[in-house]
């Protein structure tokens, strides 16, 4: 049974140990290698060959955007979201396939407060990679990269669903200190991002509904949004790294 959306309204705040804001600059990144990829920092030359990906429409169905970007532009605008300035605030990474040097896909951190307040992560691939298991690499190939983010203790408001074993009924308390999350949204049909998520050591935690904003979808069709969580142990300290 499907759970309502978030609701701001509904929110707490709770502290947590987080990558310290802002984020490090694309320029000062450094690259992180798994078996077969290269995770590696966004540069305006990418623009191409991610178009490439962004016009195919096996790959945009699942996007929220729901078809293929029209030109070049609209894929600029996509790209300039992780560029500078705007890498302050975002950790996304080029996805290089290390045996060719290609550029394969994208994958990270695109938003700092996911619909349930923690920062989310996502990720696309073109589909000729598809089914090789490149997607589970990738997620995990990123949490590693997260993990060794410069850290702090954070305030967050979030959903109150996405922490269990803590009462927040007293509205006057101090935040509720509680281990850090990535967030992860899928949609019910998107079966193959749900089974990556899975490998990657994420769990479910809700399946919540809303209107299907794609843009060939009739006003008021409902959709599932299975959502993930990986929660981060008290391994990870303030001020680590």
């Amino acid at each position: 049974m499907s759970a309502g959306a978030p609701d701001p309204k509904s929110f707490v705040k709770v502290r947590a140990i987080l990558p310290r804001q802002p984020f490090p600059l694309n320029a000062t990144r450094h690259a992180f290698t798994t078996d077969r990829l290269i995770l590696r920092p966004l540069v305006a030359e990418d623009v191409e060959p991610m178009h490439v990906m962004c016009t195919q429409p096996e790959v945009m169905r699942v996007s929220i955007q729901g078809r293929p970007d029209r030109d070049l532009a609209e894929t600029q605008l996509r790209l300039d979201r992780f560029l500078s300035p705007n890498d302050a605030k975002t950790f996304n990474c080029a996805v290089i396939l290390r045996e060719t040097g290609e550029f394969i896909g994208i994958g990270g951190c695109h938003s700092w407060a996911s619909a349930f307040g923690w920062p989310e992560i996502g990720y696309m691939l073109r589909k000729e990679f598809w089914g090789k298991g490149l997607g589970s690499e990738l997620a995990k190939g990123f949490v590693a990269m997260w993990e060794e983010l410069p850290r702090a203790e954070i305030e967050m408001t979030v959903d109150p669903r996405t922490v269990e074993g803590v009462d927040f009924e007293d509205g006057d308390a101090a935040p509720v200190v509680v281990e850090g999350q990535l967030n992860a949204v899928t949609a019910d049909y998107n079966i193959a991002s749900q089974t990556i998520l899975k490998k990657a050591g994420f769990e479910h935690f809700i399946t919540w509904t809303t209107e299907d904003a794609r843009p060939d979808m009739p006003k008021g069709t409902m959709i599932h949004l299975p959502t993930f969580r990986y929660t981060f142990g008290g391994n990870l300290r303030a001020g680590a790294k």
